[in-house]
């Protein structure tokens, strides 16, 4: 079915085209035209269903947080298939600081919380869903210190072009998950 013939089909093309350009290149980047192209939609089709760039950015953004719920649900099955074993936690963290696309997502969605307060609550669903995801296997307190330290994690990668040793990661959540922590071998 062509574009035309589906309009709630374009209208999702030109959202995850925008998505993927703020998190490629951060939303003060974002342009009807360069969301067009990426969309391979004409100028107009994007004014038509968006008719101010914050409109479109912020439906991206919410498509993005979707993105991320879906991406908490995936994580927090394979926490509970690992009985949240803090070296499977850390392996996956360090899977998810690997894939640079959806960190500079979740960057991109602190950053729209940071900006626009009225999109905070986006911004707070990864945060709250890993504490609740990791809550299950450890403490409160424990995970919501955990999340904290993914949070700095995350950043890290981001400034870092990589992330964090998974020695360093196995080291850091075992230690915050309450576990026996391995030994410190740097004096």
């Amino acid at each position: 079915m062509s574009a035309r013939r589906d309009p709630q089909g374009r209208r999702r093309s030109i959202i995850e085209a925008a998505a993927a350009l703020i998190t490629e290149s951060g939303a003060a980047s974002l342009t009807h035209r360069g969301v067009a192209a990426r969309a391979r939609v004409p100028l107009g089709a994007t004014t038509y269903y968006f008719a101010t760039l914050d409109d479109l950015s912020t439906a991206a953004l919410h498509q993005m947080a979707q993105d991320t719920d879906d991406a908490l649900r995936e994580l927090a099955g394979q926490i509970a298939d690992s009985r949240g074993r803090p070296e499977a936690v850390a392996a996956l963290i360090h899977d998810y600081l690997r894939d640079g696309d959806q960190v500079r997502a979740d960057a991109e969605l602190y950053l729209a919380g940071v900006h626009r307060p009225d999109l905070r609550p986006l911004t707070l669903r990864w945060f709250e869903g890993l504490v609740r995801i990791l809550a299950e296997h450890t403490t409160p307190r424990a995970a919501r210190a955990l999340a904290l330290y993914v949070d700095g994690a995350m950043l890290h990668a981001l400034t870092h072009d990589e992330p964090l040793d998974p020695d360093e990661l196995v080291f850091a959540v075992t230690s915050l998950m309450g576990g026996p922590a391995t030994t410190d071998t740097e004096h």
